[in-house]
């Protein structure tokens, strides 16, 4: 008797699982024959679904913000093995929120990211080696190579580039040929020598800084590889170091950055009221026409919209410079986490990266040669992509704080240049000694 009822089960059982099996691989639309089937293979691919944990810090009230949105909620649309989960966090916030989830464990699993938070984020161990996946994709060409270099450390890839922020000279075609100049200046001295004619037969400055905020030290680092100088150069242990105290040729170099600084206030080439300016100040007094010449991101052609007419006459240059030409290249990087969902995050990074995001996304500003802009808001700026420089990969939130302070130093305090050089070469190297960055040698 036990037998039989074994035997009944288990026959009765295997009904149950051909019924089960039945159809079930139909898709709705494509001969399915009923609700039950359909449901079965929905929750089939349900079941075999990545999701993806994407922060980003768009804003969903521009174009750009909504075309972005768009083009990831087609993307999530056409793959049935991944889902996204898309987040905007604004920038303000989300480098706390990103160092709190990978303390606990909780990474997303791609997020936007700010340049100046790579070195951090790499000293914590938390960024996917992207190195094999970027050497078997057929579109590594496309990418400028200082710009994979700047996020390659110990010959390991470790971001991705989002958006490129290349800075040139813009210049006030109107203002200069009012003050007698058919051109901008192509070297420091030629903008000293302009700053005081300009101000005597215009009435206004010649150039505007950012003497204070977050891209005053974006500013700066722009200037010292105009010199030849680095912030903090990778020495043979592979740790970093600032040498200017112990080359008197670099610290002589150094001081000149901050005496340009000083000789640019003294002459007034600038205001003096830009020994202050944010980049709020920097961009808007610009755009209203209140000085010449500033050097800056294709951003600026946003208040093209707000003042025409006093945009109307902007040109684009390629930045002044000392000895060498150099401009600051903002590599925005696309940062994936160290999560069990890697080959899915890449997929989505590609797309990310792909001719067809880029160009509808950063037409003026992407990280790939083949997507260039003919308007010289993206031709002009690319075209300087080859002299971009950019930070260490070191954790940076106490170099740019000592930075800053450097040119409150000169700019505010009055300090002579050689001692703020020196100054600066020492509280930079304190600060890679607190963060273990700091080489012995």
């Amino acid at each position: 008797m036990k037998k039989k009822l074994s035997l009944m089960l288990s026959f009765v059982l295997l009904l149950g699982v051909l019924a089960g099996c039945g159809g079930g691989s139909n898709k709705a639309g494509n001969g399915g024959s009923g609700s039950e089937n359909s449901s079965s293979t929905n929750n089939t691919a349900a079941a075999k679904a990545v999701t993806l944990n994407f922060w980003s810090a768009l804003d969903p009230s521009s174009e750009e913000g909504k075309t972005i949105k768009q083009l990831v909620e087609e993307f999530d649309a056409s793959r049935d093995d991944i889902d996204i989960n898309m987040q905007v966090i604004s920038y303000d916030v989300m480098h706390d929120k990103l160092v709190a989830a990978v303390n606990a464990g909780d990474a997303p699993d791609i997020s936007w990211g700010l340049s100046e938070w790579f070195g951090e984020f790499n000293q914590f161990d938390a960024l996917l080696d992207l190195t094999d996946y970027f050497n078997r994709w057929d579109e590594k060409e496309m990418f400028y190579t200082n710009v994979i270099e700047s996020f390659t450390v110990d010959g390991k890839l470790k971001a991705l580039p989002n958006y490129l922020g290349i800075r040139s000279l813009l210049y006030h075609e109107d203002i200069l040929k009012e003050a007698g100049y058919d051109q901008p200046p192509a070297t420091w001295d030629e903008l000293l020598e302009m700053g005081p004619v300009i101000k005597e037969k215009t009435g206004k400055e010649a150039f505007g800084i950012a003497g204070a905020g977050v891209r005053s030290p974006q500013e700066l680092i722009m200037y010292l590889a105009q010199n030849d100088l680095v912030v903090a150069e990778k020495m043979s242990d592979d740790k970093y170091k600032n040498t200017w105290a112990d080359n008197p040729d670099q610290l002589a170099r150094a001081a000149e950055v901050f005496q340009f600084y000083r000789d640019m206030l003294s002459t007034k080439t600038i205001k003096s009221d830009a020994k202050t300016w944010g980049w709020e100040e920097e961009d808007q007094n610009f755009a209203l026409g209140q000085y010449a010449m500033v050097v800056n991101g294709s951003w600026m052609q946003t208040y093209e919209a707000s003042q025409p007419e006093e945009m109307a006459d902007v040109k684009i240059a390629p930045p002044m410079y000392n000895k060498t030409p150099a401009t600051f290249m903002e590599v925005a990087p696309l940062f994936l986490y160290k999560t069990e969902n890697a080959d899915a995050t890449w997929e989505f990074a590609k797309f990310l990266l792909s001719k067809e995001y880029q160009s509808a996304v950063n037409l003026n500003e992407a990280p790939r040669s083949d997507v260039i802009s003919d308007s010289p808001w993206g031709s002009d700026f690319m075209a300087l992509a080859e002299t971009g420089v950019v930070f260490p990969p070191v954790s940076l939130g106490g170099v740019t704080n000592v930075m800053k302070d450097a040119l409150a130093k000169a700019l505010l305090k009055n300090e002579k240049p050689e001692d703020v050089a020196l100054w600066l070469s020492g509280a930079i190297n304190d600060s890679l000694k607190k963060t273990g960055e700091l080489s012995a040698q």
